[in-house]
């Protein structure tokens, strides 16, 4: 994919409201070291949701989460000289990590990115009645993956999640776990909470932390089940949502608001005592700062 590309990402409600209009039949090098800033073990991550729930297969292992409430950026449409304060920069997986920083690998696990459908099994995309892809209502450029094939899916992704390892990431963001929801039945919860356990078992077994990408509804099944270690939300201020992260994991959330979806100053959001300990206001296209329209702000 073009990184300047990357489409951000609907809250979860909102791509749940999407689920009804389809009709289907189914079927990133500069490594941190020693001046990276300091982090947290999994050890001392919030506490497992449901303990009624079932236990997540993977082990984490030494795997270290990201310093709770520090700084950070969002740059998927473009790496870049990361602002001051921020210690935690989130990349696409065909950019190195930032130098010096905490790097979180993006991954699109659950559907393809723009123009990369092409590349993979045409039998794991999700097909309709006519037997044409089902794409991301929101996003028609991508196409969702059918996770009820979560072993094959799970090859695929694996050998890009040890890439972000090999590269100097720390932990590897997946998006979209919540694409069951814009399939109308054809894909279940269980489907990608299956798939979602394979890849946090295969990114710690990478060593590195594994953040749930949106999805707030179901935050506490993919920690308990799936052994997610951190979240990363978008518009969770916007749309009310940040308390169903927070309770999850504690201050290890990391949140992204868009000015075209807050309906109050960011100073006001900030000021709220449900708002996640990290907290940035970014440009709806997360552009760099020589670009047009670019916006980077931060609670602090």
């Amino acid at each position: 994919m073009t990184p300047a590309a990357t489409p951000t990402r609907r809250s979860g409600w909102v791509a749940a409201a999407l689920a009804g209009i389809l009709l289907l039949t189914g079927c990133g090098t500069a490594a941190t070291g020693d001046d990276a800033p300091p982090s947290e073990t999994t050890s001392e991550s919030a506490p497992a949701s449901d303990p009624a729930a079932s236990p997540a297969t993977a082990s984490p292992g030494d795997v270290t989460l990201p310093p709770a409430g520090a700084g950070f950026d969002y740059q998927l449409g473009g790496a870049y000289p990361p602002p001051a304060g921020a210690t935690i920069v989130v990349r696409d997986r065909t950019a190195p990590p930032a130098a010096g920083a905490y790097g979180i690998c993006y991954l699109n696990a659950f559907q393809t990115q723009p123009g990369e459908a092409s590349t993979w099994p045409s039998d794991l995309l999700l097909t309709d009645a006519s037997g044409q892809p089902v794409v991301d209502p929101g996003w028609p450029d991508e196409t969702i993956v059918d996770s009820r094939q979560s072993d094959r899916v799970a090859a695929v992704v694996t050998p890009w999640i040890q890439g972000c390892a090999d590269a100097g990431y720390r932990a590897v963001e997946f998006d979209n776990p919540d694409t069951y929801t814009r399939t109308d039945g054809a894909l279940t919860r269980d489907d990608n909470l299956r798939l979602a356990r394979l890849l946090v078992t295969a990114a710690h077994g990478a060593g590195l932390a594994a953040a749930q990408k949106n999805a707030a509804e179901d935050a506490p099944l993919l920690r308990a089940q799936a052994g997610f270690d951190f979240a990363v939300a978008e518009e969770c201020a916007a749309y009310d949502e940040c308390a169903a992260y927070t309770e999850v994991y504690g201050a290890h959330v990391l949140a992204i608001e868009y000015p075209d979806t807050l309906d109050a100053p960011l100073s006001e959001v900030c000021a709220r005592p449900d708002r996640p300990a990290s907290l940035i206001l970014r440009d709806r296209k997360l552009v760099t700062p020589e670009a047009s329209g670019y916006r980077y702000e931060t609670c602090r």
